[in-house]
């Protein structure tokens, strides 16, 4: 009987069982455990109708309530976040039907592996020390599945008897356990080993797993998708240290370096000796710009520093003392050289350093280039503490890039900006004393700046200038200032000054409009024609809808053919298209001094009309230029003479020469001629 027993419930359990290296598919019902508690509850004793069924334990054919666990594996210490494995203790293998049980006569074998199970005698004795509880069936170290559809899991760990954990209870994931004060089991939560959580339903998240997608997603360049993977794996193991890494590299690969430097520091901070956070963060400090903090972990005590990264530290800190030296003797010219060089070996991302270069293109009079540098500067979250404690050319790093931003602001006219941003230097470094001196001078610039406008609108002209000179001395690079005051000089009818003026305003800021108005102006009144021509021509290039601008440049070209004795008439501001109807009439026309569009064309061709209108609209925008029209139909002796064959036809002469011709020219193709023979 007991054979035949043995051999049914050995069948039975065939299908149930998994090796440890099989994948688990099924894992044992949760609903079937009792995990209030970290003993698992184990039968003692089992009451039965016959001496059969109560010696044979459960072969009987009911369900054991206790599954035995797979061989114990724990996790060991590494940074990749895989596990180990190391078994502590095996369970008693089962042997094959017919050996003696546990209990009986003497003349067992002692070193056999004797069939465990819930006796029904009252005759006990002690379990070895690495002896299962009675109850558990565990052959070959495999445990039992009871059907629940399950995931991939780490190996199930036997309890050793340690702590509230008796031999036979069922600890999962392989690493270390505590019990909480609902006797749950907690995932470790140091993190160095493998992530695996169980939430008080049972069910199981794989850190690991988490980790594994977000690599496969960095490798992809999908660094988005990669933080998420990374996020969720830190959710369930916050102590891992790993993982704080890993989500710094996509954090630098969304350019997001202020929080990947957060990241490295807290990777660090769980595992000082983490060679692999150190040198990431060592890199992210080097391209910041803050080489002291990247020589600290580059060259960290016990590791051996890599040669290019060392290299690059070098280069950079070599190029930054240059700048340095450079810019406290005011040579802008090598301190613009020198940051870019610096930028170049490897700081490609540090505001600092971008603010130097937009302070020296300032300094060298470059203000577009200095606005532009400014605007390039990196972007991202607030540093670590670490960070923006380091000092840049005296005063503290985060400070310095307002510090110029104050500066370019005043000088390109924006005033409560420029106060703005000296203000928030001044907050984050109060102690410097080249950050208190600007905060001052832009805060009296500004207030100049408003007296003196006041003034202006009161026509005391010569108190506005004093007001702008007051505010020029304490800024001498303020492009408006230079421009108010040139307008005062102008209502004064100093216009030299007000030319000179003009003049250091467009050295400044090269595009000033407003500037370049009160120079070409200035220079009719000064009668220097051909200057105030070729102000009002590049005017007119950028205010092409202007008519005040064109109709100065009109009169300004005149006035400049007059003086140099050439002949005028018949020219007027805003003139229509000239019709032309004789030969002679049209010699005449097309040899006078300047540029001549003569239209060929017929009165019932549409084309032709069409280009008539865009003519008429021309005639305006650029009335230095002689508009004429010829009917072919009319007018044949003329069409013969140009040999005009098509209409619309359109010729430009220059002083009696043709220089282009045009057969059904585009209303856009016609405008871009005009405009370039018109300069």
């Amino acid at each position: 009987m007991l054979q035949s027993g043995v051999d049914k419930l050995t069948d039975r359990f065939k299908k149930t069982l998994t090796s440890d290296e099989d994948t688990e598919i099924n894992k044992p019902d949760f609903r079937e455990l009792d995990l209030g508690s970290p003993i698992t509850p184990l039968r003692t004793k089992v009451t039965t109708s016959s001496s059969s069924s109560s010696s044979s334990g459960s072969g009987s054919g009911r369900a054991v309530s206790n599954p035995v666990p797979k061989k114990a594996e724990f996790a060991g210490k590494s940074h990749s976040g895989e596990l180990s494995g190391s078994v502590e203790s095996s369970p008693t293998r089962v042997n094959k039907p017919g050996h003696r049980r546990s209990g009986s006569s003497g003349s067992a074998n002692p070193n056999s592996n004797p069939l465990v199970y819930s006796g029904g005698g009252s005759v006990s004795s002690p379990a070895p020390a690495n002896a299962m509880p009675a109850g558990n069936i565990c052959p070959s170290g495999k445990i039992l599945k009871t059907g629940m559809a399950g995931r991939v899991t780490r190996p199930d760990v036997l309890g050793t008897g340690t702590g509230h954990y008796g031999h036979g209870s069922i600890i999962r994931g392989g690493a270390a356990v505590k019990s909480g004060g609902d006797g749950g089991v907690t995932a470790n939560s140091r993190g160095l080993g493998g992530g695996v959580s169980r939430n008080v339903k049972g069910s199981v998240v794989d850190a690991e797993e988490l980790k594994r997608l977000g690599n496969e997603s960095y490798k992809q360049g999908n660094f988005t998708e990669a933080l998420s993977y990374y996020d969720k794996a830190i959710s369930i193991c916050p102590g891992n240290a790993a993982y704080r890494c890993n989500r710094a590299a996509a954090l630098m690969g969304l350019k997001r370096l202020g929080r990947a430097v957060r990241e490295c520091e807290e990777a660090i901070r769980l595992d000082s000796s983490y060679w692999r956070a150190h040198h990431r963060l060592g890199s992210l400090y080097l391209s910041l710009g803050q080489v002291e903090l990247a020589r600290r972990h580059i060259c960290f005590q016990g590791l051996q520093p890599d040669p290019v990264e060392l290299q690059k530290l070098q280069t950079v800190e070599k190029h930054l003392n240059k700048c340095t030296d450079s810019r406290k003797v005011g040579d802008w010219k090598s301190v613009l050289r020198e940051s870019d060089a610096a930028i170049v070996s490897g700081a490609d991302a540090s505001p600092q350093i971008f603010a130097c270069r937009a302070e020296a293109f300032l300094k060298l009079c470059q203000l577009n280039d200095a606005e532009l540098s400014l605007s390039n500067i990196p972007k991202f979250e607030t540093y670590s503490v670490s960070c923006s404690q380091t000092k840049f050319f005296g005063m503290l790093s985060e400070a310095y890039p307002h510090f110029v931003r104050a500066q370019i602001e005043m000088s390109s006219g924006r005033f409560e900006n420029a106060v703005a941003s000296a203000e928030k230097a001044g907050q984050l470094d109060p102690r410097s004393s080249e950050i208190s001196v600007l905060l001052n001078n832009v805060r009296a610039v500004a207030r100049a700046r408003t007296r003196g406008n006041d003034l202006f609108k009161s026509e005391r002209y010569t108190e506005a200038c004093a007001a702008y000179g007051e505010g020029l001395r304490l800024h001498p690079l303020n492009s408006v200032l230079y421009c108010n005051r040139a307008a005062c000089w102008y209502k004064l009818g100093q216009w030299e000054r007000s030319h000179d003026d003009c003049n250091q305003a467009l050295n400044i800021q090269p595009n000033y409009t407003k500037a370049l108005l009160r120079r070409a102006a200035s220079n009719s009144k000064l009668e220097r024609w051909a200057e105030a021509v070729k102000d009002y021509e590049v005017l007119r290039k950028e205010l092409p809808n202007d008519n005040n601008v064109a109709e100065s440049l009109f009169h300004a070209q005149v006035a400049l053919r007059k003086s140099r004795g050439e002949e005028v008439h018949n020219m007027k501001f805003g003139g229509e298209v000239e019709f032309v109807s004789g030969l002679e009439q049209f010699r005449a026309a097309i040899s006078s001094p300047g540029v001549s569009v003569v239209h060929f064309k017929m009165a019932s061709d549409v084309q032709c009309k069409q280009i008539s209108l865009s003519l008429d609209s021309l005639c305006t925008q650029y009335p230095s230029i002689n508009f004429l029209k010829v009917d072919v139909q009319e007018s044949p002796e003329i069409a013969n003479t140009e040999n005009v064959r098509v209409v619309p036809t359109i010729k430009i002469y220059k002083n009696g020469c043709r220089v282009k011709e045009m057969i059904c020219p585009s209303p856009e193709v016609l405008e871009s001629s005009v405009r370039h023979y018109s300069f």
